[in-house]
């Protein structure tokens, strides 16, 4: 949940509801030939010597000074709970990204070893209570907001991080291509990427039930900006009511403190202009609040991927699901693979849907979910050399299919073995 965007709200542009349909319609999908590719990676930070240990504020704000004074091309962002947040630019081509994305990381790295730091990648840290560590309006906001419900907002602010994927639309014609395709691909495909990746099974230190725990919470935490938009022939239409829809979180004021009166959605606050008239900032400030797990933001954001372990272990995500999008071949794969799993996903949206609740709860260990990755990890790897894709990247995919999607497991089963075993042991 990056906040990229300006705290600051923008010149007064008044809109109404019509406007800000017409607004938000115009700039959710960006059509046109599949050809850039993004990646946001998300880390919690440990102390490698006691993992367990919480890192002192004061030294989570020093580690992410330390990385913004690099020549890094990356974007550098702070999560609520001090994670950090590597966004790289759009690329060309998956070799091109890998390769900034890499150089980032090996230059951040030994930064972060001096001062007693490291990434570490899981979907949800295994160890440590929720403890935010941002004061900014936004996140105090957002808290409280969240508090009104449950307390998987703020576990979800806190706690976990995550390999987000960002392609392209597609065309704007039907077609494997074509962003109807791609978007109804992103909402079944995307439930065999929470299976194959999850990788967040404890909560302080203990199993949770769940292999991917961070996949839960967001089922779990406000319906309203969490869960899919209906489907709908129409996909702008039924974005723009989603936006409209959804309650609105903090209402930005200067140097007050930020809130939102409960019950305030973005429709009523269009057509009162209470409780001060919506400004086309407050909109795109509010589009930043809203975490389905498949965000059109022009181009299609991916959410729903756990962190990965190892140095190398989010080029897996990156580079599957590149290719089961931007490669035809291996795209008409996936789509037939997975078309079939809609009748296990019924009516409700990801993730609080039957499907995605196995995902999140079974990993691969689901027949279903385990048969659809055996077939479209097969057809990305197929795809890969086609796509330029470098021997490490190759040998990073079939070392995890090898370790994961072969033997039905995850990643998250090696830390339940761990946990598990020292149990047996004590």
């Amino acid at each position: 949940m990056t906040d990229t965007e300006s705290d600051r709200a923008g010149p007064a542009a008044f809109v109404d509801e019509a406007e800000v349909n017409a607004l938000v319609r115009g700039i959710c999908f960006k059509t046109g030939p599949p050809r850039l590719l993004g990646v946001e990676l998300e880390w919690l930070v440990h102390d490698p010597r006691d993992p367990t240990r919480p890192v002192p504020p004061p030294l989570l704000a020093t580690a992410a000074d330390r990385l913004r004074d690099l020549p890094l091309r990356s974007l550098i962002t702070v999560e609520p709970g001090g994670q950090l947040e590597f966004s790289s630019r759009p690329a060309a081509s998956l070799a091109a990204c890998v390769a900034e994305v890499s150089a980032d990381l090996a230059a951040a790295r030994p930064a972060l070893h001096d001062l007693g730091l490291v990434l570490a990648g899981y979907g949800q840290d295994p160890w440590q209570p929720p403890r935010r560590v941002l004061r900014t309006p936004r996140y105090e906001a957002m808290e409280a907001f969240y508090d009104r419900r449950n307390g998987a907002g703020r576990t979800i602010m806190c706690r976990t991080a995550s390999v987000q994927v960002c392609v392209d639309a597609g065309f704007e014609e039907p077609g494997p291509l074509g962003f109807g395709r791609r978007w109804r691909l992103a909402h079944l495909l995307g439930a065999v990427l929470v299976a194959a990746f999850a990788n967040s099974p404890l909560h302080l230190g203990r199993p949770t039930g769940w292999r991917s725990t961070r996949q839960a919470a967001y089922a779990d935490v406000d319906p309203g900006r969490a869960l899919a938009p209906p489907e709908l022939p129409d996909l702008r239409a039924a974005w723009a009511g989603y936006v409209l829809d959804a309650p609105v979180m903090c209402l930005r004021s200067g140097d007050r403190p930020w809130h939102a009166p409960e019950g305030l959605d973005l429709r009523r606050w269009a057509r009162t202009g209470r409780p001060r008239r919506l400004t086309a900032d407050d909109v795109a400030y509010h589009l930043t609040t809203l975490f389905p797990p498949v965000r059109p933001r022009g181009h299609l954001e991916l959410r729903m991927i756990d962190a990965q372990p190892g140095e190398d272990g989010w080029l897996v995500p990156l580079a599957v699901t590149a290719a089961l999008f931007d490669d035809p071949v291996a795209s008409e794969t996936a789509y037939r693979a997975v078309k079939a799993l809609a009748d296990t996903a019924g009516a409700e949206p990801p993730p609080d849907n039957p499907l995605w609740r196995n995902a999140a709860r079974h990993g691969l260990a689901d027949p279903e979910l385990h048969a659809a990755a055996v077939a479209c990890f097969a057809a990305a790897r197929e795809a890969l050399p086609r796509m330029g894709a470098t021997s490490r990247v190759l040998a990073a995919v079939d070392a995890f299919t090898a370790r994961y999607v072969d033997r039905a497991r995850c990643p998250a089963d090696d830390l339940l073995d761990h946990v598990l075993g020292k149990e047996r042991r004590a």
